[in-house]
């Protein structure tokens, strides 16, 4: 595996855990609090489904081409 490949898994394992932190947040209903601004639970939605196509896409890119 080269590096190009190996940062590619690195990113993709960051953005599949934020996604699944996300995921959490919603589950059990944990209120976060930005500068006295309760951040919505829909904004956590977004970002659950933002980050796991992320963590997607850079999997797949990371695979070896078939040749």
């Amino acid at each position: 595996m080269n590096s190009k490949n190996l940062g590619l898994r690195v990113a993709s394992t960051v953005f599949a855990l934020i996604s699944l932190v996300q995921l959490l947040r919603i589950a059990t209903q944990v209120e976060v609090r930005a500068g006295g601004h309760l951040i919505p639970f829909w904004l956590s939605a977004i970002a659950f489904v933002l980050t796991g196509c992320l963590s997607i896409w850079l999997w797949k890119l990371s695979k070896p081409e078939a040749k």
